[in-house]
């Protein structure tokens, strides 16, 4: 498994959809990333699990995602949150994988768990509740 300092010499993108996106509660991680611009990705559909939402690889009409340029440090600031486990993806909350972007392949987190019950988002953004 690749350690963060290949995973940005891969590529240095992360797209993020949930609670990472400016202006909502996550984004502070990302301070001192780069963003590129939004992007609507249709191979994902989202979760809404109440207070973030979970990316499964399914089609959609067009899910909307936030393009950043971050470092390795970032990165694996940005894993811990996730709970990506480098050694073990399937054992984390996330697992991380390349996936195009208008603007480059980026980083993108998928949820692992079973999703039952959860409404799905097949376009658009999640948006918190409250």
């Amino acid at each position: 498994m690749p350690t963060p300092v290949i995973a940005v010499a891969r590529t240095p993108l992360v797209a993020v959809y949930g609670t990472l996106k400016r202006g909502l509660r996550n984004h502070h991680w990302l301070d001192g990333a780069g963003f590129l611009g939004s992007d609507r990705l249709h191979h994902i559909t989202l979760y809404d699990l109440g207070p973030f939402p979970g990316a499964k690889l399914e089609p959609s009409h067009g899910v909307e995602v936030e393009v950043f340029r971050v470092g390795a440090r970032l990165l694996a600031n940005l894993d811990r949150l996730e709970d990506y486990q480098l050694h073990n993806p399937a054992a984390g909350l996330y697992d991380r994988a390349v996936h195009p972007t208008t603007y480059g392949l980026a980083w993108l987190y998928l949820y692992n768990p079973k999703i039952y019950g959860h409404t799905a988002i097949r376009e658009g953004g999640w948006q918190p509740r409250g």
